[in-house]
């Protein structure tokens, strides 16, 4: 059986794939680029005082790739309810045994 993408599978795998895309490879590459520190959480000294943080916030990070996640449950949840088009059948041709 052969499918096609339609429009929606088009957009829901565009969507989701450039949200998670953006929230691990690139967000990932501008943290490598900015420096040190690489952890998501802020590093302290021996006293508690927070002396670095990550530039840009893990709770956005993480949003982006929840976001694509969410975007791929709502298309699966569409493709369940969704009604299936009829699939044309290849013609079959009955053939009498000898």
């Amino acid at each position: 059986m052969q499918q096609h993408t339609t429009v929606i599978d088009k957009a829901a795998m565009a969507l989701s794939g450039g949200l998670m895309l953006l929230g691990v490879v690139v967000l990932g590459i501008v943290e490598i680029l900015a420096g040190k520190p690489y952890s998501a959480a802020p590093l302290t000294n021996d006293a508690g005082e927070i002396i670095a943080t990550p530039m840009i916030d893990p709770t956005l990070r993480t949003g982006l790739v929840l976001a694509g996640l969410l975007v791929l449950a709502l298309y699966a949840l569409y493709r369940l309810v969704a009604p299936m088009k009829n699939q044309t059948a290849t013609a079959q041709q009955e053939i009498t045994a000898d």
